[in-house]
């Protein structure tokens, strides 16, 4: 493992540590010589990420979707804690930095899209975006492959979810406004803290706090639905929160409310006991004694049941906590409508002639 740099401005991790599954393997040693000069900051490079396909399929018992879509690959927003960052291995790039500055876009997702909906054996099932990388981080403001997904599914009257900590989704108002008039689409904001310094560190590119709160304002005073989502919860640095994170999102419109526990799966264990030793040096070993207490002694659960929550006294008392916080916002009884899944218009041919045959 490459050694910690020092915080960059706008960046989450630490290190850029070779993915696990390089061949070869290259650390940076002080040889005692020279101190080498360390880059103050590092650019982000977009580029077009060749695919067939744009839908992905899971039968996770753990999520409440079936397909997805992932305009991008990466994500600059910067979340050290990203349960996505492992699959930049697959790639030969690292989970660390390169992650949030080695960035790839759906280039063709609007057209790979219009024709998987057209097959004849597909069924509708609302398509969820966001849930591996942001689909409003920074570059949708200047690419806009999602807006471009969204035109498509609206075209044909498919049902979507979205999840995102971007105030860009409030860009989109003129395609989702129409859509929630037909139950076509319901958003969650993430919200992690209603601390700037925290945010700063935790999650250094993604809106602020504040922002994320009038977005679920705006989308509510354009009837659309729209939760909160406290992903992740990080015992002793953001769970002291969840009861005041939960009333402000209520307060600005939220109709639901959720929770994720803090994941660490493969390199983002080691980039996130990185970023604690650095930011939180006096309670990194706390925060990580509580992790292994609701992970059953190891610093990540994989087990499908139990990964999003953990398990526990530490992990049930927060459970108690987040119901209890609902409760007293008024969340409880609040009854989300079903998407409308028989609005669907399958797209027609591109040669009209052909809808004959």
């Amino acid at each position: 493992m490459d050694r910690p740099l020092p915080p960059m401005k706008g960046r989450g991790a630490l290190t850029n540590a070779t993915g696990r599954f390089e061949a070869h393997r290259v650390e940076s040693v002080d040889d005692g010589w020279e101190q080498p000069e360390l880059a103050s900051q590092v650019a982000t490079q977009v580029s077009p990420e060749p695919c067939r396909t744009i839908i992905s399929r899971n039968d996770s018992p753990d999520v409440p979707f079936d397909q997805s879509i992932n305009p991008y690959r990466g994500c600059e927003h910067g979340c050290v804690y990203c349960y996505a960052r492992p699959t930049h291995a697959y790639l030969n790039l690292s989970p660390g930095l390169d992650f949030e500055t080695r960035l790839f876009f759906k280039a063709r997702a609007a057209e790979l899209l219009e024709k998987e909906l057209a097959k004849p054996g597909y069924r509708v099932s609302p398509i969820a975006l966001g849930t591996n990388t942001d689909p409003y981080q920074p570059i949708e403001r200047r690419l806009k492959v999602t807006r471009s997904i969204l035109e498509v599914l609206w075209r044909h009257r498919h049902p979507c979810t979205i999840v995102t900590k971007g105030a860009l989704i409030e860009r989109d108002l003129d395609l989702l406004a129409p859509m929630a008039q037909e139950r076509l689409v319901s958003v969650m904001i993430s919200v992690t803290t209603l601390s700037d310094e925290l945010k700063r560190v935790m999650e250094p590119r993604a809106a602020a706090p504040l922002a994320r709160l009038r977005t679920i304002e705006r989308l509510a005073g354009n009837a659309i639905p729209v939760g909160a989502l406290i992903a992740p919860v990080i015992p002793a640095i953001n769970d002291h929160e969840i009861e005041s994170l939960v009333e402000a999102a209520a307060a600005h419109g939220a109709c639901s409310a959720g929770f994720i526990m803090l994941r660490l799966p493969h390199e983002v264990r080691a980039l996130f006991r990185e970023w604690l030793e650095t930011h939180f040096p006096l309670k990194a070993g706390h925060v990580m004694s509580l992790i292994r207490d609701m992970r059953g002694g190891r610093e990540n659960d994989p087990r499908f049941g139990s990964r999003m929550r953990g398990e526990g006294e530490v992990a049930e008392l927060i459970g108690q906590r987040f119901q209890l916080a609902v409760r007293r916002a008024g969340l409880d009884n609040v009854r989300r409508s079903e998407l409308d899944l028989k609005a669907f218009r399958v797209p027609q041919p591109s040669t009209p002639q052909l809808a004959l045959f």
